[in-house]
């Protein structure tokens, strides 16, 4: 093999191994378990998982995960088993406690089929940045204190991950800035 073959060789397999790893404007599907770290360290039991259902979906480079996991996935390809611990600045961001609110329950939008506001039940509310779910705190004759905060805001999180698919986003994915098709928004 002359050194020129040789080169391209090289130069084919190196482009190979590039569309296979995550980078913007790819799609990716992955599963993962996620628990909280306390401040010992000790991890709680697993708070949500992907495992024996369909994994996670997202378009790479385009803030459609918390930005730690976002991170870690970089570069990583099908196959890929990644452990990593994030704090809050990395994650759902620390407890805003402006996000705390009295508001009236003519504002609260309550799941199918619940018809009272309820201590930990979840609702939305409209504002002029579209809606946003809550967490109901306390629950009145005609207001309910709320908590719009993420309920993962302010803790540390470790996640488990697996890469299960690697694959170029569509143009029109691109330019909507999200995954469409399976596991992904439906237009």
């Amino acid at each position: 093999m002359t050194e020129s073959e040789n080169t391209q060789d090289d130069a084919s397999q190196t482009a190979e191994t590039s569309d296979d790893r995550i980078t913007s404007n790819k799609v990716v599907a992955f599963h993962f378990r996620l628990c909280e770290v306390n401040e010992q360290g000790e991890h709680s039991e697993w708070l949500e998982q992907s495992n024996n259902r369909e994994p996670l979906y997202y378009l790479h480079g385009f803030h459609n995960v918390i930005v730690g996991v976002e991170k870690a996935l970089d570069g990583k390809q099908k196959g890929d088993k990644i452990q990593i611990t994030l704090e809050p600045e990395e994650a759902y961001g620390q407890r805003n406690p402006e996000h705390l609110q009295r508001i009236p329950l003519k504002h609260l939008q309550l799941p199918d089929g619940i018809k009272k506001a309820a201590v930990g039940g979840l609702a939305r509310a409209r504002s002029e940045r579209g809606w946003h779910n809550a967490i109901i705190l306390k629950a009145g004759k005609f207001t309910a204190d709320v908590d719009f905060n993420h309920p993962f805001a302010g803790r540390t999180l470790h996640y488990e991950i697996e890469v299960d698919t690697v694959r170029d986003a569509t143009v029109e994915e691109i330019a909507h800035g999200h995954v469409h098709g399976a596991g992904g928004h439906q237009h």
